[in-house]
């Protein structure tokens, strides 16, 4: 790309999980945390914020798409919270099971779960590198 192409990147826009049944969807991020920013059923979408950013989860329903059982090979999307292993046992409590036990990582804990599309969403945090996290 020459110089008179580039463009800069400013930050996150809407990332979108396809899915099959929006209030099935819906439903079920809302147990795992997730505050709806907006919900239009006529074009089959809803928002769900992340922090205080305006961009967040687009759920999107596609025609066809079926429950797919985890793990399935796509993107995966990483959240970061106060304290993965609290978000954990929260999720649990809420009816939401994570892949796996809490995984240490360089940074702090994350852990991952699935909707029922096969989307995986992660939560990560920053305890052991806050310098680098949202709130330091």
């Amino acid at each position: 790309m020459s110089d008179d192409e580039s463009y800069e990147l400013l930050g996150f826009d809407n990332v979108l999980l396809p899915v099959g049944d929006l209030g099935e969807a819906v439903g079920f991020y809302q147990r795992a945390g997730f505050p709806v920013a907006f919900r239009l059923d006529e074009a089959g979408i809803a928002l769900l914020r992340v922090g205080g950013e305006t961009p967040g989860i687009l759920l999107r329903t596609e025609d066809g798409f079926g429950e797919r059982p985890p793990p399935w090979p796509q993107v995966r999307v990483w959240l970061e919270v106060p304290d993965a292993r609290s978000a954990a046992r929260g999720l649990r409590a809420a009816g939401v099971t994570p892949l796996d036990e809490p995984l240490s990582v360089s940074t702090g804990w994350t852990v991952e779960f699935a909707d029922p599309w096969g989307n995986v969403v992660g939560l990560t945090d920053y305890t052991k590198r806050p310098e680098l996290g949202r709130r330091p």
